[in-house]
């Protein structure tokens, strides 16, 4: 019998290329979709039809939406979770939770080996040996991309001598698509001044295509967690991907990201995140209402931490359990709407109610009609409060003369 082998197969370039080679090397290829968003049913449908005329031995999608959802993506909406201060790390969970679920199932079949298309110059090559060798350390992994350290254009002659013809975008560029958002690779990101042209992109039209009239959208929180639209009660993954849709209209979430890479170079990559830069946008402004001013300082460390050490392949680390016990808990009191107002690439907050809200608790008013202290309070608060800087200032200004007469 000829070895099994498991491939990650997301119907890529890359993946397509893998698909190929490996049955070259007389190995059972037995592809595995994990489904964390970006497609539609025909899509999916198109990638098993795609992967069976490769020849593969066997063919498997797998949903893993929720899963995405509730073990990942919500506690970077508990950390608001941006890269950079920009970028909602939309491939980060999802390479953890794909490669979770391939090596389960190889597990499952007997395979041999694990095999993922990932280049020896990215972070995903890290995420999904790490999480590999977490879920199945007695399987070999092949790297065919990595190790052959092949080009774009290499792949596509490759094919192309084995009667596969490639897109022509999908040569061009690497297209990550998920519920969390999509990456763009390739050509222009490969520079620090390169500007993606509008074509490249796939959920966001250019400024001239976007609507002339503003949307506004009420999210409804629950714990943190998104759990309805516009008063209509919508489970998480759902919402998303209508945000995605429906903000992605109005070109809402498109960037770029330049940073570290966990090899320890600079990378740049386009994205779109809509859903993402939506939902973390309105989340930060209810947690502003209903949590207190340390709450919300912890919360930006700790959730800066989080976010670096999904990206860097850290996920598995025990301190990552510990944040999200953290996180989970600073989440009792998020619960409220927030309304969103869609436009011009931007989305931005209208306001935000809660019953838990700091702002409107009995007398806790802001303003001239505060009725918590009197005027004479508030000024000697005021001179309680800068009493120590008054000090430091007289001893710097004084402190030598005082020590000269001491002498």
């Amino acid at each position: 019998m000829k070895p099994k082998v498991v491939l990650a197969f997301s119907g890529g370039l890359d993946t397509t290329y893998c698909a190929v080679h490996l049955r070259e090397q007389d190995y059972d290829v037995c592809t595995v979709t994990v489904n964390t968003g970006g497609f539609t049913p025909d899509q999916l449908a198109e990638i098993e039809r795609q992967a069976r005329s490769l020849g593969v031995a066997d063919h498997l999608t797998i949903d893993a939406r929720d899963e995405l959802f509730d073990e990942y993506l919500r506690y970077l909406i508990f950390a608001n979770a941006l890269r950079g201060e920009s970028y909602p790390l939309c491939v980060s969970a999802e390479r953890v939770a794909q490669a979770k679920r391939c090596a389960l199932h190889a597990l499952e079949i007997g395979a041999e080996a694990l095999c993922h298309g990932s280049t020896g110059a990215g972070n995903d090559q890290i995420r999904f040996d790490v999480a590999f060798r977490v879920f199945a350390p007695e399987l070999r992994i092949l790297t065919p991309i990595r190790d052959q350290a092949l080009t774009r254009a290499q792949e596509v002659a490759f094919l192309a001598e084995h009667g596969v013809a490639v897109p022509a975008k999908t040569a061009t560029y690497s297209i990550n698509q998920g519920l969390w958002g999509t990456t763009i690779g390739g050509a222009e990101t490969h520079r620090s001044d390169g500007v993606l042209p509008d074509e490249a992109y796939v959920l966001t039209p250019p400024p001239g295509e976007r609507p002339a009239e503003p949307e506004d959208v009420m999210i409804e929180f629950e714990q943190g967690v998104p759990v309805g639209l516009d008063a209509e009660e919508i489970p998480p993954v759902r919402s998303i991907e209508m945000l995605n849709e429906r903000a992605g209209r109005h070109g809402v979430g498109r960037g770029m990201h330049l940073g570290d890479t966990i090899l320890g170079i600079k990378g740049r990559v386009a994205f779109e995140a809509p859903a993402a830069t939506v939902l973390i946008g309105a989340h930060r402004e209810l947690e502003k209402l209903v949590l207190s001013r340390q709450q919300l300082m912890w919360k930006r460390t700790l959730g800066d931490l989080y976010g670096s050490f999904l990206h860097e392949a850290r996920f598995f680390d025990p301190l990552m359990r510990d944040i999200e016990a953290f996180l989970e808990s600073s989440q009792r009191r998020v619960t409220g709407r927030v309304k969103v107002r869609l436009f011009g690439g931007q989305a931005i907050v209208q306001g935000v109610r809660s019953p838990f809200s700091l702002m409107n608790a009995g007398q806790a008013l802001y303003g001239e009609s505060s009725t918590l202290w009197t005027g004479a309070e508030a000024a000697a608060f005021a001179k309680l409060y800068g009493l120590q800087d008054c000090l430091i200032e007289r001893v710097a200004t004084k402190g030598n003369t005082a020590y000269a007469a001491l002498a």
